[in-house]
């Protein structure tokens, strides 16, 4: 029977068929390998099994294609044109494009009008609560130019290389600027350890240490003169070049660790007279439509200046110049202090962390004796006004605006923006697939990333209490598994990518606010101390003569735990993140990431110092 020009080609028999796919499957499966390990030689990717069946798929059907167009005779493929662009096929088509367009239409006007309706439901319901959702309003007031720190040459030499005075990104980058406060307590190259042990015997061996109060564990300075005072290309692992002055013979540990740090001297009282400026606002781009091309220069260099002022504070301790030390300590305290006003968490971190370091030489001076009763007042004079509770709220705030404005450049934004790898090639297919989504589906995420933020802030409650709690973790781990259960992505794709582990921010704040509180209190029981001979059995009795108010445990509300040991010492210690009572005994010490199984955040000194 002949072939009308409506109907469809006879083609091969389904055994013919059958061949041709397991065949294709084969060389697609192949294919797919060899891809795969190639990607995974130069380190392009980490592929689970969801990725490679995708592989195989994609090339395995390719290739059926291509293999049974090639099998057609010649007057296959002509009967198969015929079939195609018939009047009947034609209208077919224009039918079923004209449905897909319909359905098309429907899926994009509910997905928007779905979208659109919860977020602006749980917009109006957290402004009813008094939530800002607006990024403006975290944005520091303007600053006089003669008032801001950030304004001084020494300070704008850190940033002024990428943004200008207005806080536009200059490119290419200016790199005739000198970053003044890129200080360095190593030498370029070498490797800064956190903990070393450190052999008398051996002193080819031995590595700088970089004091922990955290464990009781004093700056050993002796380390760091050996350190500095390593001759030229003797130990390759040190560094190349001896890049800081020494003296001809060797002093005292000290000495030699001032002489080797004179050499930031310079910019380092630069930076103390700029300090006297009542306030600080670094030129941050912030009023820009994508709050993504906002930059930190700073903040690494304000980091490596706390780390020189920390060692050279416990030098000038050893070497019998507690005024110096002192006013290192404070200038620490005022680097922290002019990333106050800073939204997002990274000047938060970076502000603790800072404090935390300032932490150091106190607790050193303090454990050896080498604070005065006046300079003691005037440390705690200078920590009382730190309250991170405060500092993490409006962090956590700001940063749920700041994503928010993320969020929505995203979304009216996409025709512009593209997905790019991480050369900086623009990766055609998410990109289309960004580009082509509804916009209710951003207005989801904005939803989404709005509700882990909620959960990682403090209840009302915490906030009466003046409190920390880890019930912040608990709630912000339920917010966070439950979304990913859901498995809807449309409504979290973005989580993943915007919403940071903000429980951790909440730790260390708790544990920076508990040292400075201890470390406030240690001061009133030294000079007690001095003045009654012995430590108070009881921290109540120091309150009003030698602090105004004992500060509370942040973690619960209670009293911090305290009593004398039979050194003649004493232990004090908040509860840590676990809120368990462990005796005392001190957690591993580590900032940045820190665990909270078991431990406590303990001050005390060690046994023999």
């Amino acid at each position: 029977m002949s072939e009308t020009l409506g109907n469809p080609p006879k083609g091969r028999s389904l055994r013919f068929y059958i061949w041709l796919a397991v065949v294709s499957l084969t060389i697609g499966t192949a294919a797919a390998a060899l891809s795969c390990l190639h990607d995974a030689e130069y380190g392009r990717n980490q592929f689970d099994l969801q990725t490679v069946l995708g592989k195989v798929l994609i090339y395995s059907a390719s290739l059926m294609v291509v293999f049974s167009i090639c099998f057609l005779t010649r007057a296959q493929i002509k009967r198969l044109f015929l079939w195609l662009f018939s009047w009947r096929m034609v209208k077919r088509g224009l039918n079923t494009l004209a449905v897909l367009l319909c359905l098309a239409a429907i899926f994009y006007v509910e997905e928007n009008w779905r979208g659109k309706r919860a977020w602006y439901g749980y917009r109006h319901e957290l402004e009813a609560r008094g939530e800002r959702l607006d990024f403006d309003y975290f944005i520091p007031p303007p600053v006089p130019d003669e008032q801001n720190f950030a304004l001084a040459p020494v300070v704008a030499s850190c940033y002024s290389r990428v943004l200008d005075r207005k806080g536009h990104r200059i490119e290419p980058p200016n790199t005739n600027v000198v970053n003044l406060l890129q200080m360095d307590i190593m030498r370029k190259g070498a490797l800064l350890p956190f903990s070393a042990e450190l052999s008398d015997t051996n002193p080819s061996y031995r590595m700088p240490h970089v004091g922990r109060w955290q464990l009781a564990e004093l700056t050993d300075l002796k380390a760091w003169q050996f350190y500095y005072r390593l001759p030229q290309d003797t130990n390759s692992y040190f560094g190349p070049t001896n890049e800081f002055p020494v003296s001809t013979q060797p002093r005292s540990p000290a000495a030699d660790v001032l002489l080797a740090l004179s050499k930031y001297d310079s910019v380092i009282e630069e930076l103390r007279q700029a300090s006297r400026m009542p306030s600080s606002r670094f030129p941050l781009n912030y009023a820009t439509n994508n709050p993504v091309r906002i930059i930190f220069p700073h903040l690494e260099a304000l980091k490596s200046c706390a780390t020189v002022l920390r060692l050279r504070a416990v030098a000038e301790l050893e070497n019998g110049q507690p005024d110096k030390a002192l006013s290192d300590v404070r200038l620490m305290l005022y680097l922290a202090g002019s990333l106050r006003n800073e939204p997002l968490t990274w000047p938060l971190r970076v502000r603790m962390l800072i404090t935390d370091s300032a932490l150091q030489p106190i607790w050193e001076g303090l454990a050896r004796q080498q604070w005065s009763d006046d300079q003691l007042i005037a440390l705690e004079q200078e920590l009382a006004g730190f309250d991170a509770l405060k500092d993490y709220e409006f962090a956590v705030r700001s940063e749920m605006a700041w994503n928010l404005k993320i969020v929505e450049n995203l979304r009216t934004e996409r025709m512009a923006n593209s997905i790019t790898c991480m050369c900086g090639d623009i990766m055609w297919g998410p990109t289309l697939l960004y580009r082509l989504s509804p916009g209710g589906w951003f207005y989801l995420n904005a939803r989404t990333v709005a509700r882990m933020h909620e959960a990682a802030l403090p209840t009302r409650a915490e906030l009466e209490q003046q409190i920390l709690s880890p019930e912040i973790s608990e709630r912000f781990g339920r917010a966070l598994g439950l979304e990913y259960r859901r498995h809807l992505i449309p409504d979290n794709i973005l989580v993943s990518l915007m919403v940071p582990p903000l429980d951790r921010e909440a730790i260390n704040c708790a544990r920076t606010q508990a040292a400075v509180d201890m470390a406030r209190i240690a001061c009133a029981l030294k000079r007690y101390r001095r003045a009654q001979g012995s430590y108070p059995e009881q921290l109540d009795v120091l309150a009003p003569q030698f602090i105004e108010k004992i500060p509370h445990d942040i973690i619960n509300g209670q009293p911090l735990h305290y009593h004398r040991t039979d050194n003649g010492k004493f232990l004090l210690y908040s509860v840590d993140w676990n809120g368990k009572d462990d005796g005392g005994v001190p957690d591993d010490g580590r900032w940045l990431f820190p665990s909270n199984s078991q431990g406590d955040w303990s001050w005390q000194y060690p046994a023999k110092n």
